[in-house]
């Protein structure tokens, strides 16, 4: 379809299932894509998988999701400032599956690029390569779930671990502009885990705060053909995720 663009938000996640796996850009509070997330919790989804590196804080983003128990399992590397994620894995609440932040990236991107695993020297000789890191506790903090040993090999003398791609049924996505094509542009660190999120899933949902007649082909970040709908935002603030103030 050449036209990609979608009037709302909430038009553009409503056919979104229970149980669907979801990757989300951003790192922090940087290129959160917010209205989408905020258009999935109206819209009433639940026992989601979300690929991401943190769930948000507390009050925003992905941490709305976690707020209402929408979310059963999360792939990611980073528990982060949030509370109520961190409470929710000690008491058995919430799948957690951790991986390195640039295992993370390259996963998604894998699955973009259809390559189904490949080998990393991250994580040899811990327990994300030996496994029986805790996945799930129980309620009374006994271990019910462990990761699994992967599959290790040698590489000129080297030993590598294999990590699977990922590849979603959906992606949000935050970028400054878009065009009707679905071409996409980021705005500095933005850009972050965006564009390996985009190129993960089967259907890619971007929310644009400018959406423009045609991005130049020099400043195109994730190409169209990766996009399947676009809706136009407006501005974002970003927020401030840790408040330092002197006395």
């Amino acid at each position: 379809m050449l036209n990609k663009v979608i009037a709302s938000v909430e038009e553009a996640v409503a056919d979104i299932p229970d149980g669907s796996s979801i990757a989300v850009g951003g790192f922090g509070l940087v290129g959160i894509p917010a209205q989408l997330i905020a258009a999935l919790r109206s819209q009433g989804a639940s026992e989601l998988t979300i690929i991401s590196n943190n769930l948000g804080t507390d009050d925003f983003g992905l941490g709305l999701l976690l707020k209402d128990h929408r979310i059963a399992r999360s792939i990611g590397s980073y528990l982060g400032t949030n509370k109520e994620y961190a409470r929710q894995y000690l008491e058995g609440e919430l799948t957690v599956e951790f991986t390195p932040q640039g295992t993370l990236a390259e996963r998604m991107r894998a699955g973009g690029a259809g390559i189904p695993a490949f080998y990393t020297k991250a994580g040899v000789g811990t327990p994300l390569a030996d496994g029986d890191i805790p996945t799930r506790y129980n309620p009374d903090g006994t271990i019910a779930e462990t990761s699994a040993p992967k599959e290790t090999r040698e590489f000129n003398g080297e030993l590598y671990v294999m990590e699977e791609a990922l590849t979603p049924d959906f992606a949000f996505v935050h970028a400054a502009r878009a065009d009707r094509f679905g071409n996409l542009a980021f705005n500095k660190t933005a850009q972050n885990f965006n564009p390996d999120a985009a190129k993960s899933a089967d259907i890619t949902i971007v929310q644009a705060e400018q959406l423009v007649e045609a991005v130049p082909p020099a400043e195109v970040d994730v190409p169209g053909i990766y996009v399947d709908r676009v809706v136009e935002v407006g501005k974002q603030e970003t927020g401030i995720e840790f408040r330092t103030v002197s006395k």
